[in-house]
């Protein structure tokens, strides 16, 4: 008897980790009883591939095809043996389980290489004291991408890790050429995919395949799994889902696509699949499908059954990752911008704390779309449920909250939540630059495990800030950058350049606006984005708002998302591309931060506006904020003693009280008043992270008052307190 239903993620998304699209499918059919597998191609596609058997056979198909080949091909191809004998370790190293080749790696004898070792001559600058191990992963994956030209100089044009046949998805209007290439002869990639696919189809015997397209880069090879399979097993059903159907396909007319596929669904796939399963099993008609596009009568149907109502995120399950092969995935550190390497460099499972976006304003962003509009937290004990499961099936610590937006008060609660219950972990996620991202919040955020934050800091121009919608400022993006950095949280700010009406003057003191960031130490990874204009967004929909021009507004038979337009009020926004990225590369690694603006241009920019000290003046202003007797205070201190002394001062005696607090690294003592000190030193358990229900700071007041102790206020406010603010006494 075989599997009622295959999840496939095809060739390629990352190497260091399999997107979790099938993993939260499978979860979710664990609560149904519903049998399921899963299989990430690209990982099992790179393996065969970079293999000591793999490339010998890669190099023996070229040698006896004789394709031309360019300078740098020769020179690989003539080093084939070096190759050969150097993957295997490779590899192995890259999935760390030999990490004491990075010696080796590092001494530049060991790995053949070719051009793309062109720009290892800045690797003492770019790596400094990263460390060996990072800096052999870079010289390992230099290596893998010089092979990955080979492939594609010789027997695979489409090839690419994280980006293949992109070209063919990316604003696919028609479907044209891709069908063309969908036609022509299977590529030697295509040979290697089929060969790892039949033998799996072959194992589990599934009635139904799904395969999740999460990006452009996945749908050529998407498309071919679903071409082999119905030539070869015509009586499995093929479903396609993801990331690009919800937001490409939302027009679909074209019926050769289902030449193909038997089904499209869109948004959220666990209700569409559960009725795809119904469906082929005979349990439901054919109107009962939920958002599913398929073929009736030669013509592209979507139907979309009313009756059947998505499923709340507290019922979808724990995400399933079972099948995958979580041991063998590729750390790589392919550039050496800071987030970067966390997103291909170690394993991270994924998980999320909320759907949607909570904010949902962002001009430029598919607000209309579900993923977006649909707003729905989950609760912080159901994460922790998820984070604790996810742990013991995985042996994995590291978490990637893959949220839109995660939101801060769900933040707050699932902190508390992982620091009561010992948790382990280190975590990263999505958020808004709002102002509750307190000094205190990203205290506890820390001490949960969070390790970095990214956001969008989008043109830093307060004018387009407001255009788009975002909610925020510059200046409160630098304060809560600065928390952030205090607390020793990573940030990573999206830039996006070329925002409609955007003119040079406002580039260029974006630019600054992100310079004096640098400088100021509240920045340390970022990457600049040309605004694209989608059909989903606000932009998109009503372009005239915005005074751009639309060049082409025909919706085509196949994908559309992607709008060509034109800003005849703003810059010429092509033009900043090379000298924003080359001047941000500088500043991520602090040199250059004195340079005039001028120099990363090779034509005339305009001088910047703004204010050379304006990011350390807003961070040196004094901020008066006052104590909200709602604030909850939270005590993450655990060591604590208190003990009663004398204190004699020209000739008078004073009752004290000595409080210590050992933490991991630093020992922090107060002293206090004896009455003050012994009811702070009884009231501290009481404010515990570990108690059920935590004290707000009008009990805090409360209590102290009933003591019989006064001027709360200025006990609080003290220098004293401020220590034990510290030593892990919190207001959230």
């Amino acid at each position: 008897m075989g599997t009622t239903i295959f999840f496939i993620t095809p060739p390629f998304t990352q190497l260091n980790t399999p997107y979790p699209a099938t993993a939260y499918l499978k979860g979710f059919l664990n609560t149904k009883s519903i049998e399921s597998c899963q299989a990430d191609l690209g990982i099992d596609v790179t393996l065969d591939l970079f293999s000591e058997i793999g490339l010998k056979d890669l190099f023996e198909h070229i040698k006896l095809y004789k394709p031309a080949l360019d300078i740098n091909t020769q020179r690989i191809v003539s080093l084939s043996e070096d190759y050969i004998n150097t993957i295997n370790p490779i590899i192995s190293f890259l999935q760390g389980k030999n990490p004491t080749l990075a010696h080796l790696i590092a001494q530049r004898t060991y790995l053949p290489e070719a051009s793309r070792f062109n720009q290892t001559d800045e690797l003492k600058w770019a790596f400094g004291a990263m460390g060996l191990q990072d800096k052999a992963k870079h010289l390992a994956t230099l290596y893998l991408e010089d092979l990955s030209d080979l492939i594609k100089n010789c027997v695979d044009h489409h090839f690419g890790f994280s980006r293949y046949a992109e070209r063919l998805g990316r604003s696919a209007n028609t479907f044209d050429e891709l069908y063309n290439e969908l036609n022509a002869a299977p590529t030697y990639i295509d040979k290697i995919l089929f060969r790892i696919l039949d033998k799996k189809l072959r194992e589990f015997n599934p009635k139904i395949v799904a395969v999740s397209v999460p990006f452009p880069g996945n749908l050529y090879a998407a498309m071919r799994c679903g071409q082999w399979i119905k030539s070869h097993f015509p009586t499995i059903k093929i479903a396609m889902g993801g990331g690009f159907a919800n937001t490409e396909l939302r027009a679909l007319s074209d019926p050769r696509v289902f030449a193909f596929l038997d089904f499209i669904t869109l948004d959220d796939g666990e209700a569409p699949v559960e009725a795809l399963i119904r469906y082929v099993d005979n349990e439901i008609e054919q109107t009962s499908l939920k958002r599913t596009y398929l073929l009736v009568d030669g013509n592209v149907v979507y139907i979309n059954n009313a009756n059947c109502i998505d499923y709340k995120q507290g019922q979808v399950g724990t995400p399933d990752y079972t099948g995958l092969r979580l041991d063998e995935y590729i750390s790589a550190i392919e550039v050496t911008n800071p987030m970067h390497s966390l997103w291909s460099d170690g394993r991270w499972n994924k998980l999320t704390m909320a759907h949607g976006c909570y904010w949902g304003k962002c001009t430029f962003c598919d607000t209309s779309l579900d993923y977006i509009k649909r707003y729905e937290p989950l609760t912080a004990a159901i994460i922790c449920d998820r984070i604790e499961e996810m742990i013991a099936q995985t042996g994995q610590t590291g978490f990637h909250f893959v949220d839109e937006a995660a939101p801060p008060a769900l933040m707050r609660a699932v902190a508390i939540e992982i620091i009561k219950r010992k948790i382990t972990i280190n975590w990263w996620t999505n958020i808004r630059f709002e102002k509750s991202f307190t000094r205190d919040l990203c205290l506890l955020l820390r001490a949960s495990g969070c390790i970095a934050v990214s956001g969008g800091l989008e043109v830093a121009s307060d004018r387009l800030l407001q255009l788009i919608q975002k909610g925020i400022t510059v200046a409160q993006v630098a304060k809560v950058n600065r928390n952030f950095t205090e607390a020793g949280i990573m940030v990573h700010a999206y830039l996006m350049y070329g925002f409609p009406t955007q003119t040079a003057q406002e580039t260029i003191d974006s630019l600054e606006m992100v310079r004096q960031m640098f400088a100021a130490g509240i920045l340390q990874s970022a990457f600049w984005h040309q605004f694209a204009m989608t059909a989903h967004s606000p932009v998109g929909m009503d372009p005239a708002t915005y005074k751009v021009k639309i060049e082409n507004n025909t919706i085509g038979t196949f994908a559309n998302n992607d709008i060509v337009h034109t800003d005849p009020t703003g810059a010429d926004h092509e033009l900043f591309s090379m000298g924003l990225k080359k001047s941000l590369l500088n500043f991520m690694h602090h040199t250059c931060l004195d340079y005039p603006l001028s120099k990363w241009f090779d034509f005339k920019v305009p001088k910047t506006s703004v204010n050379p000290s304006y990011i350390s003046q807003i961070l040196n202003e004094q901020e008066y904020v006052a104590n909200k007797l709602t604030t909850k205070i939270v005590w993450l201190g655990t060591n604590l003693m208190a003990e009663d002394f004398i204190k004699s001062h020209k000739g008078e005696q004073y009752e004290m009280c000595s409080i210590t607090i050992n933490m991991r690294q630093l020992t922090h003592t107060i002293k206090l008043e004896r009455k003050q000190g012994n009811w702070l030193a009884s009231i501290l358990p009481r404010l515990s992270v570990n108690t059920p229900k935590q004290m707000t700071l009008q009990d805090v007041k409360d209590n102290y008052e009933a003591a019989g102790l006064e001027d709360f206020e200025l006990f609080w406010d003290n220098k004293p307190m401020n220590t034990m603010h510290k030593a892990g006494l919190l207001q959230l």
